[in-house]
């Protein structure tokens, strides 16, 4: 009755009762694939314009596909495009939907079939049928994207596709979702999230990766009995009884009662405290893993014990990890906030959350995986400003600069190195206090533009809230920071081989050098000395490579070095006695060399300044004239062509023209060579009466040099000139003597 040479409502008829057939057991399912081509005839009939017809079809190619010895009979039968078509017609009613998306579901179990899903026009129905009305179909659609998923080689397509902020939804949604959608949901982001790109991007829409570390590593949590309540970051609130709640009672109250709308707490804070509750909670009835009870687990095992919650859970459950003893669960943890630590807005909530001060504490742990975690989670938090004030009044300071000093100099250039001297240059960053005057300070009677909604509030005037942390020069204690061994470290860093690091340790000496200004004397002269000397031999700075990108990057990274190391030196040269130690002929002979290098223009300003200062020193006209063609002029020219302030266009034009004025030929060849022209013509065009005279004058200095005439015709100027001599401008006269001066066939 299938037969194409038949009726078509006896065709309907009969793969309705072959459907209803097929729901009897494989042994029925058999019974029917004996008969060849059966398959191929039912995929025929998703062609039909009956909805009852092609749900039966449909329903019954769902059925033949759960067998795993027939499913790849249904995949070569032209199904996967059949149904493709059939999602697309625009009315199409739920059963049949339902029952095309389950098919589509047992075929995308086979690996191969999944790439041709990925490939077809299926992807964006599936993204689309994420969101609709009926249930099952949002749940066969999920299912079919979790197991696209489990292939990497699909991710890209996923993602492109648009599945994440869909997925995610379904998660994060204030609507309660059914058991399977949100699972099949969650299964397919942990398959995605095992890509670092796109964690990230799963994190942005309010979902955090959790480590599963088992339920008896919750065994060693004791909440606090008869404790008062407290926020998460350790702030106290003022006692109104003195007879506490019996176990932990009153923060279970103060959790519950925090989300009121009379509440004066800030967004931050309240998320904190309701994300602690209900994750301490959890954990006092023994609930908050419960697939270690020895059920199966596919989440467990197919994301390797990670499991996604939303942001305020996750960033509670994460804080109370730390708090464990379990050594694999507390480097899980940390290893979790650092790569979760992606914005200013989470950095914020695990400060709220009172993660600081366990991972300050843990600094110190003699498990050296938790010693690595920890550390890298606190590179990440002191991104931010608000939040590295906080984790260095935790006291953060001598521990990591204890370990830095048990790091041995043929570990100096280990990982752990560079992220201690990440933290420690935020903290010890010389330019700290300035920053914390522009940043962290009202602007114009605004709030904070940094972290405006973080700022931390009152409860309530009873409450005792402890105060912002505040950057302060006496709380670093430099004196001590001298003594501790951690200037012999940081000359030790200076002398490696590696720019990055010697652009840390040089900043963290400009910082014990300005901010105190301690006696030379404590200061390890030689050392630092010769650390510098090591600084401005880069070879990458004048050394050219094969590989041009690789080389581009080590100069980029060697100018950041030189730099750094031009500001401390600058600093030192203000000490009489280092500059009797200096050999100062040594170093121009080495700056010299870097300022005509290839290295980005904005890291010869430091160079240029430390060239003046030892000529302030020790005179030496070739320093200035080497100062000017290579800093002094580059600099000009950009700032003509990059600048958006009028005024300083013009500045840099009136001060190009006074350097030209000078009769230096070089430095006409020097404005010239770096395109100065075109920014002048262009200048001229456009600027005040006082930028087209400093144009003038630059220009016709340039045209004295006939291999200048044809870049100044080239960059536009007869047309300019011409206008100028036509508008009866004050200028007329100088122009047309210009205009004389270039070949008449240009005039």
């Amino acid at each position: 009755m299938l037969g194409l040479d038949n009726d078509t409502l006896d065709r309907e008829q009969a793969v309705e009762a072959l459907w209803k057939y097929s729901l009897g057991g494989k042994q029925c399912v058999d019974n029917i694939m004996k008969y060849p081509g059966t398959v191929n005839l039912v995929v025929n009939l998703l062609k039909s314009d009956s909805d009852s017809a092609c749900e039966s079809a449909a329903g019954l190619l769902r059925v033949i596909s759960s067998t795993n010895l027939y499913r790849d009979v249904v995949a070569e039968s032209g199904a996967i495009e059949e149904m493709t078509v059939l999602l697309t017609r625009p009315s199409l009613c739920s059963n049949v939907k339902e029952q095309t998306m389950c098919t589509l579901w047992n075929l995308s179990v086979d690996e191969e079939v999944s790439a041709r899903m990925t490939s077809s026009e299926i992807l964006p129905l599936l993204v689309r049928y994420l969101v609709d009305e009926d249930v099952k179909v949002k749940e066969a659609a999920g299912g079919v994207l979790a197991n696209l998923a489990l292939t990497q080689s699909n991710h890209k397509l996923l993602v492109e596709a648009g599945v994440i902020p869909k997925l995610a939804k379904l998660l994060t949604a204030d609507e309660e979702e059914s058991k399977v959608v949100r699972k099949v949901a969650r299964n397919a982001l942990l398959e995605l999230v095992k890509d670092e790109y796109y964690k990230i991007l799963v994190m942005e829409e309010g979902l955090v990766p959790v480590p599963l570390v088992g339920a008896a590593a919750y065994k060693s949590f004791r909440p606090a009995l008869y404790s008062w309540p407290s926020l998460p970051d350790g702030t106290t609130i003022e006692q109104g009884s003195k007879s506490p709640s019996r176990y932990g009672a009153s923060e279970l109250l103060l959790g519950l009662s925090i989300e009121e709308k009379n509440s004066d707490l800030e967004e931050a804070k309240m998320k904190a405290v309701v994300g602690r509750t209900q994750q301490q909670f959890l954990a006092r009835i023994g609930a908050i893993e419960p697939e270690d009870d020895g059920k199966s687990n596919s989440e467990s095992s197919s994301s390797h014990k990670v499991t996604l919650l939303p942001w305020v859970d996750a960033v509670a459950r994460l804080v109370l990890i730390l708090g464990l003893e379990d050594e694999s669960a507390i480097a899980k943890a940390a290893g979790s906030i650092a790569d979760a630590s992606i914005n200013e807005h989470m950095r914020v909530s695990f400060r709220e959350a009172g993660a600081i001060k366990h991972l300050v504490q843990l600094i110190n742990h003699p498990c050296d995986d938790v010693r690595m975690a920890v550390i890298r989670a606190l590179d990440r938090l002191s991104i931010s400003n608000y939040v590295c004030q906080t984790i260095q009044a935790e006291g953060v300071l001598h521990p990591l600069i204890n370990l830095l000093k048990q790091q041995s100099k043929s570990d100096i250039s280990h990982s752990s190195t560079s992220t201690i001297l990440n933290i420690l240059t935020r903290i010890l960053d010389p330019n700290k206090e300035l920053k914390a005057k522009l940043y962290d300070g009202p602007v114009n009677g605004l709030n904070k533009g940094l972290r405006s909604t973080e700022t931390p509030a009152s409860l309530n005037t009873q409450d005792t809230i402890s105060a912002e942390p505040i950057f302060s020069t006496e709380s670093v204690g430099v004196g001590e920071l001298v003594d501790s061994g951690l200037l012999s470290c940081l000359v030790d860093i200076l002398k490696t081989p590696i720019p990055d690091l010697q652009r840390k340790a040089a900043s963290i000496l400009e910082f014990v050098v300005v901010i105190e200004e301690p006696s030379v004397e404590k200061l390890p002269l030689p050392g630092i000395v010769s650390g510098l000397e090591a600084v401005f031999r880069q070879k990458s700075i004048t050394e050219e490579e094969n590989d041009r990108e690789v080389h581009l990057l080590e100069v980029e990274e060697a100018g950041l070095a030189v730099s750094a190391a031009s500001r401390l030196l600058t600093r030192l040269l203000n000490y009489q006695q280092f500059c009797q130690s200096l050999d100062s002929g040594s170093f121009t002979k080495l700056l010299r060399s870097i300022l005509v290098s290839s290295i980005p223009l904005q890291y010869k300003e430091w160079v240029a300044a430390c060239l003046v200062k030892l000529s302030s020193i020790h005179p030496d006209p070739v320093n200035v004239e080497v100062t000017t063609l290579h800093e002094r002029i580059p600099r000009l020219i950009e700032e003509m062509e990059s600048s958006f302030s009028p005024q300083v266009q013009e500045s840099a034009a009136m001060e190009l023209n006074r350097i030209i004025s000078q009769g230096t030929v070089d430095s006409s060849r020097a404005i010239a060579r770096g395109g100065g022209i075109f920014a002048v013509v262009k200048l001229m065009e456009m600027g005040s009466e006082e930028a087209v005279e400093a144009c003038l004058a630059i220009l016709y200095n340039l045209s004295m040099d006939a291999e200048n005439h044809a870049a100044i015709v080239a960059a536009g100027a007869v047309p300019v000139l011409r206008r100028l001599v036509l508008s009866d401008r004050p200028q007329w006269m100088r122009a047309l003597r210009l205009l004389r001066t270039l070949p008449t066939s240009y005039d």
